[in-house]
């Protein structure tokens, strides 16, 4: 990158939407345009603010319990993966179901599976409480254990050190996951990886291009959710590369004006549950205070996609009236 005179902005590229984010989003648009509202969703669809919003505002239903959905209708499980006993309880709630979880979250999942099935300790590097590590822990939950950061290293233990096995929630800080890793291979020496990085390929290139920037951004703008993981991720990666501050807004009106002291380069990236209109925002804000020349910063090519879920390609009206007419006797009208 070269430096151009007064004032401008770097902006991450890749940023934004990952393929498991578009995935979702079009599934939820797709649903409703297909069997109509309500379509109800099991927590945010993604972590993002403006997305639910917007989602909601077409007919889409978020919860927090699947016991909220009345019977006979659709319920969608979020980007972000569910256990086990969430699909045991919209069958016994006679719903009809679409998973739009990510399928790089399902590869960890089938990962959980197989290595509780070889009776392997398994090690979750992840956060308490996300959606992710609920997910996947309900998996195998006798086998699993949870890491929450290097602190958490010293009170691991298990049954047998010859036969553990760590996994990652997937939108995790690159750097972070490998320091835990590290202090886990010291307790451990024989700890196995498992057999492909677990951390999305969208999350280490978003880091990556934030890197790339750290160095030169006296500040760096990202556009993301208090609730997205691999959003909050990124303000941390900018300042470990350099950048004096790194601030984390849903909305360009956040932005503060006091942060643009003394600043003559900003960067500007967004998380992988944003869309892109949020970025153009920003960018017109900061060009409307000098910040006009903007310059990519391009640390990988992204050209990934995934299908929609298979269920869109069912009638899955029919299928949940009929589900309730099996436990009632008769069938209901949608609502």
């Amino acid at each position: 990158m070269t430096a151009s005179p007064g004032r401008r902005v770097l902006l991450a590229a890749p940023r934004g939407y990952c393929a498991g984010v578009d995935r979702a989003v079009i599934a939820v648009d797709k649903a409703l345009e297909q069997y109509g509202a309500p379509i109800y969703v099991r927590h945010e669809i993604v972590h993002n603010k403006y997305v639910v919003q917007t989602l909601e505002k077409k007919g889409a239903i978020f919860v927090e319990q699947t016991e909220e959905v009345p019977p006979g209708n659709i319920v969608m499980f979020s980007a972000h993966g569910v256990a086990p006993t969430v699909h045991e309880e919209a069958e016994r709630g006679r719903l009809a179901t679409i998973d739009a979880t990510c399928p790089l979250v399902t590869k960890v999942h089938k990962e959980a599976i197989r290595y509780a099935k070889d009776d392997f300790d398994i090690l979750l590097i992840g956060h308490e409480g996300h959606e992710e590590v609920i997910g996947t822990s309900g998996e195998a939950p006798d086998h699993i254990t949870l890491v929450d950061g290097p602190e958490d290293v010293a009170k691991v233990e298990v049954r047998d050190p010859s036969k553990v096995v760590w996994l990652s929630q997937t939108t995790l800080s690159v750097d972070e996951t490998m320091e835990t890793v590290g202090a886990l291979k010291e307790k451990f020496p024989l700890l196995v990886s498992p057999p492909s990085d677990d951390i999305c390929y969208a999350t280490q290139n978003r880091q990556l291009a934030v890197k790339q920037m750290g160095a030169e951004a006296e500040l760096v703008i990202v556009v993301g959710s208090r609730n997205s993981s691999n959003s909050k991720r990124l303000v941390e990666v900018a300042k470990l590369a350099g950048s004096r501050e790194a601030y984390l807004v849903d909305f360009a009106d956040e932005i503060d004006e006091a942060w643009l002291e003394g600043v003559s380069t900003v960067g500007v990236t967004s998380g992988a549950s944003v869309p892109e209109i949020l970025v153009e925002q920003v960018l017109e804000w900061l060009a409307q205070r000098g910040f006009a020349d903007v310059e990519l910063v391009r640390a990988a090519e992204e050209s990934i996609t995934f299908s929609l879920p298979k269920e869109l390609r069912k009638d899955l009206r029919a299928q949940a009236a009929s589900l309730v007419a099996e436990r009632t006797g008769h069938a209901i009208s949608e609502t």
